[in-house]
């Protein structure tokens, strides 16, 4: 029998997107409160892949809670790049090189982090077609 259940949006929760103008090109990320709309987190623009945006933000997101103490559901529309964290590695084809240099010290921070921090809250991938755009969308579609 079918499962015709739809997905139960989870309230208490943050949202992560990430933008980037030409890919590569120049990337940035954002997380919000899903309920409230506001801004949590920016970071950007720097040159890089919309996939490498997405796998920072969830990061970053984590990251945070972590520091502050929260424990809320992480919504990305991005299945690479909940799958990724899932496996602790970036797995981006973006060439390393002077321009991109700084993003892969970034990047080689975070998955530094998802090795040393356990994964104690949920990341869930937003549904687009139930929900609409995520509400950390840049809005550049």
């Amino acid at each position: 029998m079918p499962d015709n259940t739809k997905p139960v949006l989870v309230a208490d929760a943050w949202c992560v997107d990430a933008a980037c103008s030409g890919n590569p090109g120049k990337m940035e990320y954002q997380g919000v409160e899903l309920v409230t709309r506001r801004q949590i987190f920016h970071f950007g623009p720097m040159h890089g892949t919309n996939n490498i945006g997405e796998f920072l933000a969830i990061v970053h997101a984590l990251a945070l809670m972590e520091k502050w103490g929260v424990r809320k559901t992480i919504y990305s529309d991005s299945l690479n790049a909940i799958t990724w964290v899932k496996k602790k590695h970036c797995k981006t084809t973006l060439a390393r090189t002077e321009q991109t240099e700084q993003l892969f010290l970034i990047i080689a921070r975070a998955e530094n982090w998802l090795r040393t921090h356990p994964i104690t809250v949920p990341i869930l991938k937003w549904d687009t077609t139930e929900w609409g755009e995520i509400p950390a969308d840049f809005g550049r579609k």
